[in-house]
């Protein structure tokens, strides 16, 4: 038996994310001002002594594994820290225009009016993983310990099945699952609270949501697939600070997606395009439709005479209000994207991600002082939601995604009309028939002329491109000498029955070309080889595998994509 050391902290949050950054930071202050006020008499209660602040990070630093848009609010980050600007938080430029784009196969028409959702006068674009990594600078300088290659693989509980931790990840371990020169065991990290915030389908929110059933009345979790790249464009060829909203090509009436185009400094360009993982057809590769969206001619014009400098890809938990799991239990909270709190309608998640973890902040605030860790003072960061402005953004909101599991059309009356009634469905929800994504795809039996859809695309390296070369401008690397983070249940479905039903879609919806079938001559049929150390750790196989047989887990601690500046 292992023997592994245990490490008492006070707080733990898992993550080192916009909403875990922002949590930590936020505690630290309210800790300081609160004793502050205690010795100055305002308060009549104790000091709250010594408290031990560990934030872990499976990614090789803070913000290698982090990837956004993205176009930030700063809503939340003036309420955390008022002078940001000053502080030096680097935003790369402020939004100066918006535009939104219907796009045909071959035309581009333009909306005259932005429609309010997509206006972002007042917001920055920004690099994701820099205002990560300038949030854990100012974390360390408030003496908070920040552990990044330190995978949680597992939540701890008591008897009572409350929350007491998170077991580390072991280091060494050889691809025949046996230990190697170099082995470490993993440590049990010991809390009061445990704070996740693992962004979408976080592996150990996942645990902890079925065993606690925490999800119970709730509409099932809906996910979307952001792909992106940086491109360095010719001078002129786009506006710094113009953001560009896309609906329409290539995407089918009845699959969810929409693209951007962000206008950052020095003639560089962020773009993307967003893929419903709630499709219907088998055939749809979301990494196939963001280089299809290219190709449009108001797209490629853009990036004509241009480079590729990054790519990444990332899920979007994107189901809304009514998809939020309880957000508590005994010694965990639950933050940002781990809990639903994007803003689908807005595309826009960084805010409401960090006033979540500022919430969820002063909630432990309240259990610090009463030495009380339980549902009985946690239950109080939900209160606290249901009375900010998280509340006031999201549940206006909360039928929006859930529409377009009817088709575009509708879910577009259904946007106006919850625009003008404050997010009243309308009818064009059928809450019974909601689904998740994976229940949602057909066979290929039910899908008509699938197979050609991307016919007439082709990978010519310029401006459009394969998996494989993606994953390189994704800066992957995974020590290989490790068993596979993808953990198939049941491999014998791979190979027969999703073979004949769905035509193996894991070979396509994954964008780092992870999943292979690949022939096997000793059986005579084709078998599944996971070519894991491309992966870039989305997710998108957990979520939307139709058959639920594929189960993600944290890697060893540093491996993973290098999204540094994105």
């Amino acid at each position: 038996m292992v023997k592994r050391e245990q490490i008492q902290m006070d707080i733990v949050f898992v993550g080192a994310g916009p909403a875990n950054l922002a949590a930590a930071l936020h505690l630290k202050n309210l800790i300081r001002k609160h004793n502050e006020e205690v010795e100055a008499g305002i308060k009549k209660s104790e000091k709250i002594e010594d408290v031990e602040i560990a934030i872990v990070e499976k990614g090789s630093s803070v913000g290698a594994h982090i990837l956004s848009g993205a176009v930030m609010n700063p809503k939340a980050l003036k309420e955390l820290m008022p002078d940001f600007l000053e502080q030096g938080c680097p935003i790369d430029t402020e939004v100066k225009s918006d535009a939104f784009w219907y796009l045909t196969e071959k035309m581009k028409f333009e909306s005259p009016i932005t429609p309010p959702p997509l206006r972002n006068h007042g917001y920055y674009i920004v690099s994701l993983s820099r205002i990560c990594e300038w949030l854990a600078e100012k974390c360390e300088q408030a003496g908070i310990n920040i552990f990044p290659e330190f995978p949680a693989t597992e939540i701890l509980y008591d008897k009572n099945d409350a929350v007491i931790g998170v077991r580390i990840g072991e280091k060494g371990i050889g691809k025949d699952g046996k230990p190697k020169a170099n082995y470490e065991p993993g440590v049990d990290l010991l809390a009061k609270v445990t704070v996740l915030g693992e962004g979408p389908r976080g592996s150990l929110a996942k645990q902890l949501i079925s065993r606690l059933g925490l999800d119970k009345d709730r509409e099932p979790a809906v996910y979307s697939l952001g792909i992106k790249e940086l491109w360095e464009v010719p001078a002129g060829s786009f506006k710094e600070g113009h953001v560009v909203h896309t609906l329409g090509f290539p995407s089918d009436s009845q699959t969810y997606g929409g693209g951007w185009i962000y206008g950052m400094k020095n003639n560089i360009v962020s773009i993307g395009y967003v893929t419903g993982l709630d499709y219907l057809d088998p055939m749809i590769d979301p990494h196939a439709e963001f280089q299809k969206f290219k190709t449009h001619p108001a797209i490629s014009r853009i990036l004509q005479g241009g480079k590729l400098i990054k790519y990444g890809a990332k899920t979007i938990n994107a189901g809304g209000w009514h998809t939020m799991p309880q957000l508590y239990a005994d010694g965990v909270l639950l933050v940002g994207d781990t809990a639903s709190f994007l803003n689908s309608q807005r595309l826009k998640g960084i805010h409401t991600a960090m006033k979540s973890g500022m919430l969820a902040a002063e909630t432990i605030l309240e259990a610090l002082i009463k030495n009380d860790f339980s549902s009985n003072v946690l239950r109080h960061y939900e209160r606290k939601v249901n009375n900010s402005w998280l509340y006031d953004e999201l549940h206006p909101v909360r039928n929006f995604h859930g529409a377009f599991q009817r088709g575009r059309w509708s879910a577009l009356i259904n946007a106006g009309l919850q625009f003008l009634s404050g997010g009243f469905a309308w009818g064009f929800i059928d809450r019974e028939s909601h689904q998740a994504g994976h229940e949602r795809m057909l066979k290929l039996d039910q899908v008509k002329n699938g197979n050609k859809r991307y016919e007439d695309l082709k990978f010519d390296k310029k401006l459009t491109f394969d998996k494989l070369t993606n994953v390189y401008y994704g800066s992957v690397a995974h020590n290989e000498d490790q068993p596979p983070h993808l953990h198939i249940l049941d491999p014998e479905i791979c190979a027969t029955r999703c073979v004949e039903e769905y035509g193996n879609p894991c070979e396509r919806f994954c964008p780092a070309a992870v999943y292979e079938m690949e022939f096997n001559q000793k059986t005579g049929r084709k078998e599944l080889k996971i070519n894991f150390t491309n992966c870039v750790h989305c997710k998108t196989c957990d979520i939307i595998d139709p058959y639920q047989i594929i189960n993600w887990v944290t890697p060893e601690g540093g491996g993973g994509p290098n999204y540094k500046g994105m």
